[in-house]
């Protein structure tokens, strides 16, 4: 079976010893990848003309990764809101992870609450299904792991975004555009032990189920 070629943003680590930026991706998503048969295509901050590297590759799908706060390195910012033009240019499918989900809800003029109580950060906790066809692969209710400390409300949820996922304190842990093939969750698929469950749900995601 041909692999698919998966587009993934990257992080910025600040190696101060260097005194040098570096873009980084967590071993973690290679090998997730892989086992959905898709080849990483890794996409670099600080690109000059960043359809131009895209067009090269005439992607399958393109993951917006967690790490980093919005904000905090402007070079990653800048790259993965064109990375996200690009994408609803191209009609291709994005997922957003963690902070890819709170970049595309900030795209879609959402807004993004941080707070300091670190209930979400290193847990795994259930989150309620509201979608239909994630009910009826999952049942209501599903555990996952957590790393975050910004959240998305209800009513901070960007224009044309559905959510189809919530957590008990009803924060938004997933959402997908009613419009473009988009998805956002706030867990990471690649940090998973439920690997069986992720698979299920990167399914979904591919076969384009939340718009039929």
């Amino acid at each position: 079976m041909k692999k698919k070629l998966f587009g993934i943003s990257l992080r910025v680590d600040n190696i101060t010893k260097y005194n040098e930026k570096r873009d980084a991706i967590s071993q973690d998503w290679i090998e997730f990848l892989s086992k959905i048969n898709a080849h990483p295509i890794l996409i670099p901050n600080k690109l000059s003309n960043i359809e131009i590297f895209l067009d090269t590759f005439h992607l399958d799908g393109i993951i917006l990764s967690g790490g980093d706060n919005m904000g905090e390195f402007p070079e990653r910012d800048e790259t993965e809101i064109k990375i996200l033009k690009y994408a609803i240019k191209k009609n291709i499918l994005v997922l957003g992870v963690c902070r890819g989900m709170q970049i595309i809800n900030h795209y879609f003029n959402g807004k993004i609450i941080t707070s300091d109580t670190k209930q979400h950060v290193g847990k795994q906790h259930s989150i309620n299904f509201l979608e239909k066809i994630c009910i009826q692969k999952f049942g209501k209710v599903s555990e996952v792991n957590s790393f975050h400390n910004n959240f998305i409300l209800k009513d901070n949820l960007g224009k044309d975004l559905e959510y189809f996922a919530e957590a008990e304190d009803k924060t938004i842990e997933g959402f997908f555009h009613k419009k473009l093939p988009i998805v956002g969750v706030m867990w990471h698929p690649e940090r998973d032990k439920n690997v069986e469950f992720e698979l299920e749900f990167m399914k979904i995601y591919q076969e384009r189920v939340f718009w039929k």
